[in-house]
């Protein structure tokens, strides 16, 4: 029996008692938006590494706990940095789950739980994927280090510090990311890429009192009006973000990048069945500028509004507060610290120095080279899992802090993972298939031993 195939029957094998591990993982919950059990979840995941002998610190930020761990086969040997986060989305909204989110429930062959799948489910097949190679060799086949943080969901907003304090400690050949996954056609997916992001809080106060709309309705200046003019200015139904020097640094794709894109499979009308869409914006209706307008522009997005009375019925008022939450998802060579100078520059030249602006987080853009060795071996190493070969996107429109790892660390990031288009992340009724928590578990160990023996 070849070490793949031995490898492959023990995570046959001990599937469920992983499974039961991701579920322990699952139960205990993390909500970094709410505080919930982040540093018993800290704890939790250094107790998994340390049952692997890894050795394990639990770092104090100023917020939720770095766990790093380390298992050094050969100090001379090459080493594998994994990033991973154990902070979830908060469950809201209760209602629509069909189980409790941090009751973790096996229903036709899927596991449902909050942050199952992101990111819990990656942690655990990592290490389950070690635990065969320990059964087969004793010992694993490179040195690895892990960097599991609690605020990802947050916007990682210590991270990058953590990551520029710590070169010496995080220096690794290459860093596998935190998720991945496979396509609506069932294809492993290579993102080699993230789009950064600046995250804030609009918010304006006109009364010190909401007021009878009757009374102030024609005299005083209402809150929700002020803001949604404020809003109104920063993009107009062309979808083009109006805030001076915007697109000022913007990076164009590459040709290589729009070759890739090109490459990858038709999404339009998979996209309209599965979100329910029937129609595009700025009149695109698919093929590779579809795609490439999904990942290389940078968007501005209201993300929540709130303001007055919101309940059933009706309640004539004047509300004095309103705010808005607003993500700005940005290409390489936007900076986050900049967006804000220019979105405060902008509401003042306007006239909204009143609309006050809080920064809720943000990190900056980041590639990898496709041509990257590292690269390449994941890619190819997927092929016996899946039966071919990761496809390549040069960037994804999603966002993370993979800016420190590449320009302070100088690593290639890759991704590999159990995602798929129905697994509901940061939705109700949130699950992975057990499936692909066996295939992603099958990759890893040959993306560990294949990167050993190079």
């Amino acid at each position: 029996m070849s070490d793949f195939n031995a490898i492959d029957k023990y995570l046959e094998t001990n599937l469920k008692a992983s499974i039961a591990e991701l579920a322990r993982l699952v139960a205990q919950p993390s909500v970094a938006a709410q505080n919930l059990g982040l540093q018993e979840c800290a704890e939790l995941v250094g107790e998994m590494l340390g049952k692997r002998d890894f050795r394990v610190e639990i770092v104090a930020t100023g917020g939720s706990p770095v766990v790093f761990g380390e298992r050094i086969e050969n100090p001379d040997g090459r080493t594998l940095l994994i990033y991973n986060h154990y902070d979830v989305q908060p469950a809201e909204p209760l209602e629509l789950w069909e189980s409790p989110p941090f009751e973790p429930t096996l229903r036709d062959n899927k596991l449902y739980g909050r942050g199952v799948s992101d990111d819990k489910g990656h942690i655990t097949s990592r290490l389950f994927a070690m635990d065969a190679l320990l059964d087969s060799f004793d010992e694993l086949p490179c040195n690895v280090k892990f960097i599991i943080e609690g605020e990802e969901e947050t916007s990682s907003v210590h991270l990058h510090d953590f990551v520029a304090s710590n070169q010496k400690k995080l220096a690794a050949e290459a860093c596998l990311w935190e998720f991945g996954g496979v396509d609506h056609r069932e294809v492993p997916v290579q993102y080699l890429g993230l789009r950064g992001i600046c995250y804030v809080e609009l918010s304006v106060e006109t009364a010190n009192t909401d007021v009878h709309s009757g009374l102030g309705g024609g005299i005083f200046p209402n809150a929700a009006w002020r803001l949604v003019w404020a809003l109104n200015s920063l993009k107009w139904p062309d979808e083009r973000i109006r805030i001076p020097g915007f697109y000022d640094t913007v990076q164009a794709p590459s040709e290589k990048d729009r070759q890739l894109m090109a490459a990858l499979p038709e999404v339009a009308q998979e996209y309209q069945q599965r979100f329910g869409v029937d129609h595009f914006l700025k009149g695109l209706s698919g093929g590779v500028e579809l795609r490439m307008a999904e990942v290389f522009e940078p968007t501005c997005t209201i993300c929540g509004l709130t303001s007055g009375y919101q309940g059933p019925g009706s309640k004539t008022v004047l509300p004095a507060r309103a705010s808005a939450k607003v993500d700005f998802r940005l290409v390489p060579n936007q900076m986050p610290e900049q967006v804000l100078e220019q979105l405060r520059a902008h509401l003042d030249k306007q006239g909204f120095s009143d609309v006050k602006i809080t920064y809720l987080g943000g990190e900056p853009a980041a590639k990898t080279d496709p041509e990257d060795a590292f690269v390449q071996m994941v890619v190819h190493t997927a092929e016996p899992v899946y039966g071919q070969p990761m496809q390549i996107m040069p960037i994804t429109g999603g966002s993370g802090p993979s800016y420190p790892f590449i320009h302070y660390l100088n690593l290639p990031v890759v991704t590999a993972g159990m995602g798929y288009p129905g697994a509901k992340g940061h939705a109700p009724n949130e699950n992975i298939r057990l499936d692909l928590y066996l295939k992603h578990a099958k990759h890893v160990a040959r993306i560990l031993k294949t990167f050993g023996e190079s």
